[in-house]
């Protein structure tokens, strides 16, 4: 399946993967919209993508604000949801010491958001469309002090496939990054990053046009459905 002529959606499409995203999208002849909190960074990634690309800002924990992004948005081929905030568990933390108010946050954009932007696009999706999802590698690799940022990757990858057989035949696949080199990571020096992917077969930290493949197929592919896509230099295998 061609993505030329196909509109897009991309929310968190304005930086790291979801922008790596929409740029290759457009490369491909489709027509993109993306969506961010920061109407200023939204203003600057149409302006990098180009023609074929505009944007609006929409707060995806706030429904009347998604409800009101995807009327600005209207009829779609693909939404493709990128968006991430991991609140204050970024960090390993005794459970002893959490907060269990804050970590309920935790939750809002990257579940809670994303449900939010599906229901609301649903009435504006194509029935030969697709929704992609993103969750992360610590669903699959869990770590210590990480038991509830595991948990909420856990719950996208059970959100897609119950999607998938819920609104079908509309498809839904999720993609599953390990680190790729956004702006999460400017912080951490080389050194560091060679020494956290040293024990992969590919020993080294992915770049954002790399994952961008795997949601291109995702979009392209119109016989996988209910399918979580890793792109992990192959860490969850060692």
């Amino acid at each position: 399946m061609s993505l030329k002529g196909q509109r897009i959606a991309v929310i968190g499409g304005t930086s790291g993967i979801g922008f790596a995203v929409a740029k290759a999208a457009l490369a491909e002849g489709a027509e993109l919209v993306v969506g961010s909190s920061n109407p200023q960074n939204v203003e600057a990634a149409v302006g990098r993508l180009g023609g074929g690309a505009s944007g609006h800002a929409v707060d995806v924990k706030s429904e009347a604000d998604v409800e009101a992004f995807f009327a600005k948005v209207g009829a779609l081929d693909h939404l493709v949801f990128t968006a991430g905030d991991w609140g204050g568990f970024r960090n390993a933390r005794p459970l002893t010491d959490t907060d269990l108010i804050e970590a309920r946050g935790g939750f809002d954009v990257r579940f809670w958001g994303a449900l939010t932007a599906v229901k609301h696009a649903l009435p504006r999706l194509a029935r030969t469309g697709s929704i992609v999802l993103t969750n992360g590698t610590v669903a699959h690799r869990p770590q210590k002090g990480r038991p509830i940022s595991t948990a909420m990757a856990g719950s996208l990858e059970h959100l897609t496939r119950a999607l998938a057989v819920d609104l079908a035949p509309i498809r839904v696949n999720a993609v599953c990054p390990a680190g790729i080199r956004t702006d999460v990571w400017k912080s951490v020096p080389e050194d560091r990053l060679a020494e956290m992917t040293r024990r992969q077969p590919l020993p080294r930290i992915g770049e954002p046009e790399e994952v961008a493949e795997a949601y291109l197929y995702a979009m392209r592919g119109g016989y996988t459905t209910g399918q979580v896509l890793l792109v992990d230099g192959g860490t969850t295998i060692v």
